[in-house]
């Protein structure tokens, strides 16, 4: 850590299709929610979903236009903030407004069939694993803050934006690994999962304990500074999980566990 930032080009001109973007994503969504529901009147979409939904563009936008997406350029709190923003509360919203069963929904059948083969295929199953999950959310963490990578990521136009892609992109894998209301076939039971957030809970305290203690960091920037987004990773961080620990206990739901053959058999006779 020393008191400067190094110097960086300008980023790739992506602000002005965020927006548009986001309303896009938005309007798609109530799209397919009033298309579902004009196919099967019977079966309701809960308004909470809507609302998860339009919660997380929100998110994302607060962090993805100026004055934040500038401002982080230039200060690592910013970088820390935006960060958990698109990476841990907006992807805990958008896994929550369950838009893949959305999208079964209001597909026909053959395209909900293609859509279930996509979601049982073996990187499927990988990727929707709570512990493949944690290893590239988390896990890249090190990987970002204990290497050159940050500070090479804000040299280049384009580090910015796959950040922000990467961020976003793992955590939405992680929070619909651990706690996600869509389909997952491969995903495993509530044991296996708390104990996959525990271990993030503890990689992201570590984490944030070793950048506030300037060990081994490669960031660029005022010791307070770095001190600072340190604790926003801290406390910040602890927050988002203890919000996906709330949203795995509320949308587990028991496995139904089948006698043996034995059994029925001799109820039976």
């Amino acid at each position: 850590m020393d008191g400067a930032h190094p110097a960086h080009h300008d980023a790739f001109a992506v602000g002005p299709l965020v927006l548009p973007v986001l309303l896009a994503g938005g309007v798609a969504y109530l799209y397919a929610v009033r298309r579902a529901k004009r196919r099967n009147p019977v079966q309701s979409w809960s308004p909470w979903r809507c609302a998860s939904l339009l919660a997380g563009l929100a998110l994302l936008a607060v962090a993805l236009l100026p004055p934040l997406e500038s401002a982080a350029h230039t200060d690592f709190r910013v970088h820390m903030a935006r960060h958990m923003l698109i990476g841990m509360y907006a992807p805990l919203a958008l896994v929550l407004a369950a838009p893949v069963t959305l999208l079964l929904r209001t597909l026909r059948p053959a395209g909900a069939r293609r859509v279930t083969a996509v979601l049982h295929s073996p990187p499927a199953r990988v990727l929707a694993h709570p512990a493949a999950a944690l290893l590239l959310s988390t896990g890249s963490l090190g990987l970002l803050y204990f290497t050159p990578l940050y500070e090479a990521a804000l040299a280049h136009p384009a580090g910015h934006p796959l950040m922000d892609a990467h961020f976003l992109a793992s955590g939405c894998l992680f929070a619909h690994a651990v706690a996600g209301p869509d389909p997952a076939p491969a995903r495993p039971g509530a044991p296996t999962r708390l104990v996959c957030l525990g271990g993030a809970i503890a990689a992201h305290a570590l984490i944030a304990q070793a950048i506030y203690g300037g060990f081994l960091v490669h960031i660029h920037a005022p010791i307070d500074e770095v001190r600072q987004g340190a604790e926003l990773m801290y406390y910040a961080g602890d927050i988002a999980e203890l919000l996906l620990a709330a949203a795995l206990v509320a949308t587990w739901r028991p496995e139904r566990r089948t006698r043996p053959a034995r059994a029925r058999v001799r109820e039976a006779a």
